[in-house]
C-alpha cells in the first residue's frame, strides 16, 4: 500500500507553511535519511527528511506552493514490489488527527509525521551546485535555495563571497547582498507606490498582534530607572572580563533584572487560559530581536539561575542566529515574559503589544541624561524609562507596580543582583 508522505508541523503553532522546493523527482528511489523537499515557515527555511524508503510514485503539492496545511498528503511513495497501479483508489486525504499535546513554556521538538520527519539544520544542505565564475576561472559551489533567491534578486553569483561549508554560497550570502530579494515585488501601479506582497512571517505578525491588542485587556506602567551605579558596575566587569572575551551590555544587566524581579513578584510570571492562570516556575525571558522583514523572540530559559556573562553570551549567540533564520523552533516558543529594548535606537518611551500567552511585555527606552531632584538639590543623571504592558486578567496594577519597583531596585543597585 502507498506510504503517504504529509506536510510536516514544523512547531507546535504551525497550521500551515510554504511547501518551496522538493529535491527529489517522481520515479526517484527515496532511502531513508535522504532530504526530499525544503518546507518554508513563517520563521525559517527547513528541510524534510525521509523516513521511509520507496519509490516517489506522485507529487501531489507542487514545489513554491503557498498555505499548504498541515497533515496534507503532499506525495505518495511506492513500497518495494509495488508498481503505480498500486495508486489506484488511493485517498489522499488527510489522516485522522490524534489529540494535539499542549505547548508548554519549553516546547518539545515537532512530532514525527508519517513518512517524513522535520529537520532543521543550520543551513539548508541542499547539495551543492558548481557554478562557472567567469571572473575567477574556478567554480563556485551554490546551494540550490541561495541559486532560486539569486536569481530572483537579479543577482551574479560569481560576485558574492560563500561563507557556508567549503566556502559554498548559502542563503545568509545571497540575503546579505539583497535584504529584500525573498520578497515580491509588484509592478508600479499608477497611483504611484510598489505593492510589497505579505510573506509568512509578516502574516503570521499581522494576525497575532491584530488579536492580541483587539482581544487581551492591557494597561501600560511607566517609571524611570536611574543608570549611573549600573553604567559604572558594567564599565568596571568589562575592564576586568575583557581578556576573557567577556562584555556585558546594558540590555544583559535588563534582562538578569527582569528574570530576578519575576522571582521576587511571581504572579507577574503568569499566563492567561480558560481554566486559570499558569504561574510558572521559571523566568524564561524572551528578548525581542529585529530580522528582515519582521521580528522574532528568541528566550533565555531560566534566566533566573544565570549570571551575566553567561545571559551575555546566551543572547548573542540567540541573535545572530535568529537574524540567520537558524533558530530551532523551541528557541523562539514559550518565553513568559518578554523584553522589548529600543532605546539603541534613540526611543525614549514607548508602549509594545503582549505577546500572547504571556502575561506581560516590558518595553526599554534609550538612557539619557536628564535633570533629577537629589534631596533639595537639583542634579542630572541617566535615566532611563520602562513600561510594562500587562494583560490585565492576569496581572492586576497592584502587582504590574510590585514587578516594577523590584526592578528598579535591581537596576540602580546592581550588586544586587549578586545575592
Amino acid at each position: 500500500m502507498p506510504i503517504k508522505i504529509l506536510m510536516p508541523a514544523l512547531s507546535p503553532t504551525m497550521e500551515e507553511g510554504t511547501l518551496a522546493k522538493w529535491l527529489v523527482s517522481e520515479g526517484d528511489m527515496i532511502n531513508s535519511g535522504d532530504v526530499i523537499a525544503e518546507i518554508e515557515t513563517d520563521k525559517a527555511t527547513m528541510e524534510v527528511e525521509a523516513v521511509e524508503e520507496g519509490t516517489l510514485a506522485k507529487i501531489l503539492i507542487p514545489g513554491n506552493s503557498e498555505n499548504v496545511a498541515v497533515n496534507t498528503v503532499i506525495a505518495l511513495l511506492l513500497e518495494e514490489g509495488e508498481d503505480k497501479s498500486a495508486l489506484d483508489g488511493v485517498d489522499v486525504s488527510a489522516p485522522a488527527q490524534n489529540d494535539t499535546p499542549t505547548p508548554q513554556p519549553s516546547p518539545p521538538k515537532g512530532k514525527k509525521e508519517e513518512g517524513v520527519k522535520s529537520v532543521p539544520h543550520p543551513e539548508p544542505v541542499e547539495g551543492e551546485v558548481p557554478v562557472k565564475s567567469v571572473a575567477e576561472g574556478n567554480r563556485l559551489k551554490v546551494s540550490p535555495l541561495a541559486r532560486r533567491l539569486a536569481k530572483e534578486a537579479g543577482l551574479d553569483l560569481s560576485r558574492i563571497t560563500g561563507t557556508g561549508p567549503n566556502g559554498r554560497i548559502v542563503k545568509r550570502d545571497v540575503e546579505g547582498v539583497a535584504p529584500q530579494a525573498s520578497m515580491a515585488v509588484a509592478p508600479s501601479t499608477p497611483g504611484g507606490y510598489d505593492l510589497i506582497a505579505l510573506d509568512g512571517m509578516r502574516k503570521t505578525i499581522a494576525a497575532r498582534m491584530t488579536e492580541s491588542f483587539r482581544d487581551v485587556p492591557h494597561f501600560p506602567l511607566t517609571i524611570d530607572c536611574r543608570l549611573d551605579a549600573l553604567l559604572t558596575a558594567r564599565k568596571a566587569i568589562n575592564e576586568a572580563a575583557a581578556d576573557d572575551g567577556i562584555k556585558i551590555s546594558v540590555n544583559d544587566f535588563i534582562i538578569r533584572a527582569c528574570a530576578l524581579a519575576l522571582k521576587k513578584e511571581p504572579a507577574a510570571n503568569s499566563s492567561y487560559t480558560p481554566e486559570g492562570l499558569k504561574h510558572w516556575h521559571d523566568a524564561d525571558v524572551a528578548v525581542a530581536v529585529a530580522i528582515d522583514g519582521g521580528l522574532i523572540t528568541p528566550v533565555v530559559r531560566q534566566a533566573q539561575h544565570k549570571g551575566l556573562a553567561a545571559i551575555s553570551t546566551e543572547v548573542k549567540d540567540l541573535a545572530a542566529r535568529a537574524k540567520a533564520r537558524k533558530l530551532m523552533p523551541e528557541e523562539y516558543q514559550g518565553g513568559t515574559f518578554t523584553v522589548s529594548n529600543m532605546g539603541m535606537m534613540g526611543i525614549k518611551s514607548f508602549a509594545s503589544i503582549i505577546n500572547q500567552p504571556q502575561g506581560c511585555i516590558m518595553s526599554v527606552g534609550a538612557g539619557e541624561k536628564r535633570p533629577v531632584v537629589n534631596g533639595d538639590e537639583l542634579g542630572i543623571a541617566i535615566v532611563m524609562s520602562v513600561t510594562l504592558t500587562c494583560d490585565h486578567r492576569v496581572v492586576d496594577g497592584a502587582i504590574g507596580a510590585s514587578f516594577l519597583k523590584y526592578f528598579k531596585q535591581f537596576i540602580e543597585n546592581p550588586a544586587m543582583m549578586l545575592l
